[in-house]
């Protein structure tokens, strides 16, 4: 009995090896930087070319709303799960198509004035975010097609990875060489790197089309709906999406005014951000997908959802100890790593909650409400954080985390099979 245990637990070591090392890994952390490097190219980018150019304030304010299609885009997801560019598959057809648009689109952002064509830089910023947001839709419906159910913790870590050093090369890159060249210049080459996720797309194999794909239009926009909602935890899994990350988000949108206000410099806080959080929450995604591969996604849950209400409450410490760079870059890093593996986990919970005929539309209706708790719930915070204070605020933000996991108990797999289920799908 304990030789075949040993066989079976050194095949399930191999087997998890396998997996880490994967061409599919490589391609999931391939897609999450071309995903991750169109996001700054219209927000912080866009805003200090803008300022640098002269714009008010007022019309900088309002380059938001090109933003507005990483939020819609389920309204036109379904098109991607009914249709087919029968050269490249259903999946890489549509990701060529959206990143070749998108490298033209970010190249032209570049070559409009932003004082003289205000509308027109406008209107290519929205086509920018536009193409942008059809390219996650076609990535993440990819990559839960791709990878195997087992995968889909550690593929999603890679993933969030690769998007948040996309970011990193967009926003931090960007300013950089903007002080070397122009910006007409940095958009031109943020758009030849582009051409790594295009590489990326003609390399990468077509997933396997899933039985039952929709045959027409209505199917595509009706049934995915249909199909979700049929489900007896529907309602759960939407309200488990909205309240998992709710505290979480809550501090650390006021996090910055907290470090400011108890002492600390804008110099300290950039450092100890820069040297101890980024690589803490890259970490944190690495780690986290390991153990997703060997826990799987419903413990994980539970597991990064307690250490990320923990590091919540870090702050509240924080708060009470005051000055301390120690304690500053010890909050840092415990909240970014432990947000890293909880980041990894519920992005591949909803992977696993999509039915494999609808990837695209119902990926991209569960992403569009990760979003809501970021804008409704963040929006208050100042108001409760000068009402009860830092040390009440904190610990506020970590008891929010309770709803979150107490929805989690009705997806045990030994409680209603809901997993399995999805899995199955």
């Amino acid at each position: 009995m304990d030789s075949k245990q040993s066989e079976g637990s050194e095949r399930s070591m191999h087997e998890m090896v396998r997996s880490i090392f994967s061409v599919r890994m490589v391609v999931a952390f391939a897609m999450g930087f071309a995903c991750g490097l169109p996001l700054l190219l219209t927000i912080s980018l866009l805003q200090a070319w803008m300022s640098d150019a002269g714009v008010d304030l007022g019309t900088i304010g309002l380059f938001a709303l090109v933003g507005l299609p990483y939020t819609l885009k389920f309204l036109w997801a379904p098109i991607f799960d009914r249709f087919t560019l029968k050269l490249f598959g259903r999946r890489r057809g549509w990701l060529l198509l959206a990143q070749l648009l998108l490298m033209v689109a970010i190249a032209t952002l570049g070559m409009v004035n932003p004082v003289e064509q205000p509308w027109l830089l406008a209107f290519v910023a929205l086509l920018v975010t536009f193409f942008s947001a059809s390219q996650d839709i076609v990535v993440d419906a990819y990559r839960r097609e791709d990878l195997r159910d087992e995968e889909l913790g550690l593929g999603s870590s890679l993933y969030v990875n690769g998007y948040r050093i996309g970011m990193l090369l967009a926003g931090s890159g960007g300013l950089i060489l903007a002080d070397h060249v122009s910006f007409q210049t940095v958009y031109l080459i943020m758009a030849a790197t582009m051409l790594i996720a295009v590489v990326t797309t003609l390399l990468a194999r077509e997933p396997v089309e899933a039985e039952g794909t929709p045959k027409t239009l209505r199917e595509a926009v009706i049934d995915p709906f249909v199909d979700y909602f049929q489900r007896p935890e529907a309602l759960w899994i939407l309200a488990f999406i909205l309240f998992y990350k709710v505290g979480d988000t809550m501090a650390s949108a006021m996090t910055m005014p907290f470090y400011l206000e108890i002492g600390f410099s804008k110099t300290e806080v950039g450092a100890v951000a820069k040297l101890f959080g980024f690589w803490a929450t890259i970490i944190g995604g690495l780690v986290g997908g390991v153990m997703i591969l060997r826990l799987g996604i419903f413990r994980s849950l539970w597991l990064f959802g307690f250490l990320q209400a923990i590091s919540t409450a870090g702050f509240s410490v924080l708060a009470l100890m005051g000055n301390s760079l120690s304690g500053l870059a010890a909050v840092i890093a415990f909240e970014n790593f432990s947000g890293g593996m909880g980041t990894a986990a519920y992005v591949a919970f909803m992977a696993s909650m999509t039915n494999k005929r609808f990837t695209a539309t119902q990926y991209a209706l569960l992403s569009s409400l990760m979003g809501i708790p970021r804008v409704i719930a963040s929006a208050p915070t100042g108001y409760l954080a000068e009402g009860v204070g830092w040390f009440s605020f904190f610990i506020v933000c970590t008891l929010i985390a309770i709803p979150g996991l107490w929805i989690l108990r009705r997806f045990s797999p030994e409680r209603n099979g809901l997993m399995v289920e999805a899995r199955a799908l």
